[in-house]
């Protein structure tokens, strides 16, 4: 059996990294939604319009936080609701 990435959490749905490689898909998807607000308020600064900013933004986000939830599919315990036992 492989070594899982992410665990299933204790209580409700999702993940929590349970291996050195799960952190570091955790501090990626961190640097790059920061790396994303870095160039967003560049944009800003240098005069570029705020809705389309801000959009992209938004679809910078989403599409990382579906990676994110792609890889912990892949590499975790199967979801599913959870109440602590």
């Amino acid at each position: 059996m492989t070594r899982l990435w992410f665990k299933a959490k204790r209580f409700g749905w999702g993940w929590t990294p349970a291996s050195v490689a799960g952190w570091i898909v955790l501090a990626i998807y961190v640097a790059l939604i920061v790396a994303g607000a870095v160039v967003f308020a560049i944009q800003l600064r240098t005069g570029a319009n705020p809705r389309r900013a801000g959009l992209l933004l938004a679809l910078w986000i989403a599409v990382l936080a579906g990676a994110l939830i792609a890889i912990c599919y892949a590499k975790g315990e199967k979801p599913r609701w959870r109440w602590g036992r």
